[in-house]
């Protein structure tokens, strides 16, 4: 509205295309709270569903990791509507667990070279299985001191450190 008026003092002519773009960006990203946990909820159920489905299609590795990393992105996802999407990438990235994100990412784009590019059934299953460990120890490094307890039990278990 204010560059509207300062375009009729400046003689200039307004352009309104660039205001109804950010306006457009403002709606998408100012969702309420009730619709935030709806999208939290829809999303989160559909990652579910998904790693539910892919157990059915288990005999068919490459169905079985694409369904099943799918559904692993949309339940991590869902998270973006409760926080935000550069909140949520500041926490995945901070210091105390960049190591867990890198590895997790990592094993999930490794499981889908293995399955779709690759076609290999035994190394989608290996990448399959290194996601979810890669998982396990990404959703522990948001619990506090999960991972120190996880890794004191593995050294008193195996006599080994992770």
């Amino acid at each position: 509205m204010w560059k509207q008026a300062q375009s009729l003092f400046a003689e200039e002519e307004y352009d309104d295309s660039q205001e109804n773009l950010l306006e457009e960006t403002e709606d998408l990203c100012s969702l309420s709270p009730t619709q935030r946990l709806y999208g939290f909820g829809a999303c989160c159920l559909a990652g579910l569903v998904c790693m539910l489905l892919s157990t059915i299609v288990f005999a068919i590795p490459i169905k079985f990791a694409v369904l099943f990393t799918f559904g692993n992105l949309l339940a991590i996802g869902s998270t973006v509507f409760l926080m935000g999407a550069i909140r949520q990438l500041q926490m995945m990235f901070d210091p105390v667990r960049i190591y867990a994100t890198c590895i997790y990412i990592g094993s999930v784009v490794l499981a889908l070279i293995c399955a779709l590019g690759i076609h290999s059934k035994l190394l989608t299953i290996i990448a399959i299985l290194c996601e979810i460990c890669a998982l396990i120890w990404y959703s522990l490094s948001y619990v506090p001191f999960a991972r120190a307890v996880v890794s004191k039990v593995t050294i008193r278990l195996f006599d080994t450190e992770i």
